[in-house]
């Protein structure tokens, strides 16, 4: 029989398949324009894909996740862009910086428009602004008869623009499409369709986050072949009908997605229910593999009661005295009774069902008569914003409405409230709850979303918690909960300055949150290393050399016996029968002996023999050729070898049920 040739030898076949999927992949990128950088990939690379980030364009949680989570994942180690429509209402200040990388045309449907991409450098992070004055030119993001094509554009344009990457932003090649609400749900369902065939997007993977699953982008069913292009695909086009002449982007991109996420993992179980799944939580139930709730944190720099500059007085978690100064200049600045020993609890809230506004005016009254003060601010339906100045005309100096958006003002309200009311009918996430606790104003929350997740209620029995929640959406059941509050600042001060403490200690950084995204990307990308932790080298110190002790000989048991029943009592009897029995039994005791020697002098000179380099492993040599092979064409990896054994005694103990016969 021939031997077969180590795999170290097959290294002209690799290296010749390796330099033909290198040229082909050239090849593909020369046809659109594209000359490729040899140099290896060290990093993740990461596009992320908003319609708002802050502070370009933000009407609401979603422009604060693309502001903040993009630089906590450079800091984990990735490289991130962050593609954004280039809206006219972005400030003249950031479009004066911005720098023109290339343009092309895009296709949709039976036409081809204009995209520019203009990039701009903040805070160490790349953001790429997607720029059609046809579709981006107007006095809002969103709320425009047409919003359907012109996000169907922004979405087509993400994964065109992928492609010129590498050749005009210092060789940036995609591993992972991060797409976020509806907005850029399309852009998987593209990529899919229209672009697999090309080798430079087939190893890209996408992930798609809902951050609220109310708004999903239904349109009629026309758009599948005058916009998207997709009728003549009946998978794509079964895959985004919803209805009998409607199409859902956000169907889509879950069916079509490597991963789902969204903002907690309470919400993430809510949603694969029919009450919260808004008729998408059948397919969330089909793909609950692959979704995950990760919680979103907030801005601990900008956010930072000892150094805001927006705020009265500052103040630390250690010395509080800088609170009450603001609790005075905002009862003041409202209108309301300047009394340090009355409870203030506000709100900053859209007035809408959603915020739990019908729980709000129906309990009012009774907390407003119980002597607690209230300020609410915010804009909404004209129904809520009608009740509050009621309420505001019958509780003077107890009650404070301002109907507006003031984001100046909100700063103050959080620093200076006690109590932060959030009872909302369902809440993704949630942002403000975070932003009260680390100013040291207690949450009084409804258990649902990120509000389970992220406020542990008061327990009065160990002093545990950072604020106070209540489960069920009933008006009672919220007032309640607001009097157990106040009841602890009357009557308790202590306990409650102890869940201050709790509450201004919580971490909700996005540190915290990059590190599970940066985990599930390279679940989805394992074919690139995570990144190592920098670990400070410390000078090595120079050791004396040890003397190695002298092995003794170990006393050993005859072979035929157990050393725990050796006995010696009977060698006492002096007879010349026993003699002779005795000196048989001598020999084979002496052989054992030396054998055993033997074998400890070889086990001690093992560690100066392990100090000696190895030499070549042609198992080894073929675990390093397979280590090359998964970035270009993934095979099962190799079984290592087996290590060698230590050096044994030659003494072998026998079990007692081995020497019977009775083998296992």
């Amino acid at each position: 029989m021939m031997d077969t040739p180590p795999r170290a030898h097959d290294s002209g076949g690799v290296s010749a398949r390796i330099t033909e999927l290198d040229a082909a992949k050239q090849r593909a990128h020369q046809e659109i324009g594209i000359h490729m950088t040899e140099s290896p990939q060290q990093k993740l690379h990461v596009a992320f894909a908003s319609a708002e980030a802050a502070p370009f364009v933000k009407t609401g949680g979603l422009g604060d996740v693309a502001g903040s989570l993009p630089q906590a994942l450079k800091a984990a180690g990735a490289e991130v862009v962050v593609l954004v429509p280039k809206y006219d209402t972005i400030a003249q200040e950031y479009k004066d910086r911005m720098e023109h990388l290339c343009d092309f045309y895009v296709p949709l449907g039976w036409r081809n428009e204009y995209c520019g991409i203009e990039r701009l450098n903040h805070l160490g992070v790349d953001y790429l602004f997607i720029d059609n004055e046809r579709y981006f030119s107007r006095g809002y993001p969103y709320g425009f008869f047409d919003d359907g094509e012109r996000f169907a554009f922004f979405s087509k344009a993400i994964v065109e623009t992928l492609q010129y990457l590498p050749g005009v932003l210092n060789g940036f090649t995609c591993d992972v499409l991060h797409c976020n609400d509806w907005h850029t749900a399309m852009a998987p369902v593209f990529l899919r369709e229209f672009y697999q065939a090309s080798p430079f997007y087939q190893s890209i993977k996408t992930v798609f986050s809902i951050h609220n699953i109310a708004f999903q982008g239904q349109y009629s069913a026309k758009v599948l072949n005058d916009i998207l292009g997709l009728a003549h695909i009946p998978a794509a086009a079964f895959q985004l009908t919803c209805g009998p002449d409607a199409v859902n982007y956000m169907q889509g991109a879950l069916n079509y997605t490597d991963a789902i996420t969204t903002v907690s993992p309470t919400y993430a179980e809510e949603i694969k229910t029919g009450e919260f799944g808004e008729g998408l939580d059948g397919i969330l139930r089909r793909r609950a593999p692959i979704l995950q709730g990760i919680v979103n944190g907030i801005d601990t720099v900008g956010f930072d009661p000892a150094t805001d500059q927006r705020i009265p007085a500052q103040f630390t978690a250690s010395d509080r005295s800088g609170k009450a100064v603001c609790k005075a200049r905002l009862q003041e600045e409202l209108g309301l009774e300047v009394r340090d020993d009355r409870p203030l609890m506000v709100m900053v809230t859209r007035l809408t069902r959603q915020k739990g506004m019908d729980l709000v005016t129906y309990a009012l009254d009774r907390i407003l008569s119980s002597g607690v003060q209230v300020a609410v601010l915010g804009t909404g339906d004209t129904d809520y914003e009608n009740a509050l100045r009621y309420f505001e005309g019958k509780y003077p100096g107890t009650m404070a409405a301002r109907i507006q958006f003031d984001p100046a003002l909100s700063q103050r309200m959080y620093a200076g409230a006690d109590l932060f009311l959030m009872p909302s009918l369902f809440e993704p996430c949630g942002l403000s709850q975070m932003i009260a606790m680390r100013y040291g104003t207690l949450p009084i929350v409804r258990e649902t979303g990120g509000l389970k997740d992220t406020v542990a209620p008061y327990n009065q029995f160990t002093g545990e918690g950072t604020g106070f929640s209540f489960a069920n959406f009933n008006g009672d059941e919220m007032a309640d909960t607001v009097f157990r509050a106040t009841r602890l600042f009357w009557d308790d001060r202590d306990a409650f300055n102890k869940l201050v403490d709790n509450a201004m200690a919580a971490d909700f950084s996005w540190t915290r949150s990059a590190d599970v995204y940066m985990a599930m990307y390279h679940n989805l990308r394992p074919d690139i290393p995570l990144p190592q932790p920098e670990v400070e080298v410390k000078p090595t110190e120079k050791t004396k050399p040890v003397e190695q002790e002298k092995a003794t000989e170990p006393e050993v048991a005859p072979a035929d016996e157990p050393a725990a029943t050796a006995v010696k009592k009977p060698a006492a009897r002096k007879t010349t029968a026993r003699k002779t029995t005795v000196a048989k039994a001598t020999a084979p005791k002496t052989a054992t002996t030396k054998a055993t020697t033997t074998a400890a002098k070889t086990a001690t000179s093992a560690p100066a023999a392990a100090a000696k380099p190895a030499t070549a492993n042609p198992a080894q040599a073929k675990i390093d050729l397979d280590a090359v092979l998964p970035t270009i064409d993934p095979k099962p990896a190799a079984t290592p070898a087996a290590e060698p054994k230590p050096a044994t005694s030659t003494t072998k103990v026998v079990p007692k049920a081995t020497r019977r016969g009775k083998r296992k």
